[in-house]
């Protein structure tokens, strides 16, 4: 049976391997294996009927040795510190993969938004802005949209900032509204790069996303965007799901009308019904027969428990965190490639960072020219990564870790102790 799983042990366990693969020096590793800053807030909200509700907040602010905090805002019922500390961390990792100048940070509010009223959820979200308004900006850190938060979320968060701070303030987060300045392509960029990164596994496998076989799990913002991206490059997507259950076709889905239905309905997967479509359970759509697998849902999906019964070649982790380390051992020796999530999925911190860019220089960059740079950039990053898997011999995830903890440790060198 597969121990009880903690985020953050897992990254902690995962970063201490790579150090050691990776022949990494290991004398600033106590300061990056730790965040640098937790914060808890109890946030009060009068709620529509009169009465007042506090909820738990959290923001974590991981390292700042390479720049800014940076790191997006969820709500979800379930979140915990530690799950908040590995997402704070990973980011970290991520962005030094990436090598764009930005830490690692993530907040979170332990809230079903589902059950909170428009209101309710623009009253907490300000409650929540106020609370960690001291520890976060432009220059500080700088929030982005997550796990059931959007845009929408995020103008409310500039706007309580602004207020603040008694002027305009763009740049305290990314992934706003293009008309209150955020970035064309930044609603489809996590979604974007992790297509990218199949396509530049499969070039290293002499394969094409043409009739390729991808199963999704999650159809929130990445797993949605991911879903319509590939099936207009030609992939065959056999399977998606959402909280409702699974959709599986093996001739594929139709992607643009199972979209427009969830869009103009509201409804979820499982009020979906066409020709040839079966409905299946979210296990189901984990162990179906495909070539690709993007888990785009949430941590802890491929477990111990689970990771025999997986039929894909290639996994692209588009959530952050899905697979477990006992998964992980499991899935290489099985031969299965992982494309670990602080590469697959850095689509949306790369240009949150270009739109940040464009706040600093006050310019607007058309879609085009961000999604060249977004793919230019993620090129880079995987041939670095696969530099490193030759080097040491070792998985992409190994790799990745040994990319961005090179370059963490390095900067922490460089700078040294203070004071």
């Amino acid at each position: 049976m597969a121990k009880t799983y903690d985020p953050f042990k897992n990254v902690q366990d995962v970063m201490t391997k790579a150090m050691e693969i990776g022949h990494i020096d290991t004398t600033m590793f106590e300061i990056i294996k730790n965040p640098q800053r937790e914060t808890k807030v109890y946030l009060p909200v009068e709620m529509d009927d009169g009465t007042v509700k506090v909820f738990e907040g959290y923001r974590v602010q991981h390292s700042n040795i390479r720049g800014p905090f940076k790191g997006g805002i969820r709500y979800h019922q379930d979140c915990t510190l530690s799950e908040v500390k590995a997402l704070a961390t990973w980011m970290s990792l991520k962005c030094a993969v990436a090598n764009i100048p930005y830490g690692g940070a993530k907040g979170g509010i332990k809230v079903d938004p589902s059950t909170l009223s428009k209101r309710e959820l623009r009253n907490l979200t300000r409650r929540y802005t106020f609370a960690i308004a001291p520890i976060i900006g432009a220059d500080t850190d700088i929030p982005a949209p997550d796990v059931n938060t959007n845009a929408q979320t995020m103008a409310w968060v500039l706007d309580t900032y602004s207020q603040l701070k008694g002027k305009p303030c763009p740049g305290v987060v990314t992934g706003k509204p293009v008309e209150l300045g955020g970035s064309r392509g930044r609603n489809s960029a996590t979604g974007r790069g992790v297509v990218i990164s199949t396509k530049l596994i499969l070039k290293k496998k002499d394969k094409t996303l043409a009739n390729t076989r991808v199963a999704i799990q999650g159809m929130g913002n990445v797993g949605s965007n991911a879903a319509k991206i590939f099936y207009h490059r030609n992939a065959c997507v056999v399977a998606i799901s959402d909280i409702s259950g699974g959709l599986y076709c093996a001739d594929g889905l139709n992607i643009d009308a199972i979209c427009d239905f969830m869009e103009d309905t509201g409804k979820l997967l499982k009020d979906y019904n066409a020709d040839g479509v079966s409905h299946i359970s979210n296990e189901e759509v984990l162990a179906c027969d495909c070539d690709v697998l993007v888990p785009a849902a949430l941590e802890n999906q491929i477990t111990a428990d689970n990771a025999n019964d997986l039929k894909c070649s290639i996994i692209v982790e588009a959530a952050n965190g899905p697979t477990t380390e006992e998964a992980d051992a499991i899935l290489e020796k099985r031969g299965i490639t992982v494309v670990p999530d602080i590469f697959a999925n850095s689509g949306g911190v790369i240009v949150s960072y270009f739109e940040w860019v464009q706040n600093i220089q006050e310019l607007t960059w058309e879609r085009n020219q961000v999604n060249e740079m977004l793919e230019n950039l993620m090129k880079k990053s995987f041939e670095d990564i696969m530099d490193v898997v030759e080097e040491c011999s070792c998985t992409c995830r190994m790799a990745a870790y040994i990319v961005a903890l090179r370059k963490l440790v390095y900067a922490e060198n460089i700078k040294g102790i203070f004071p």
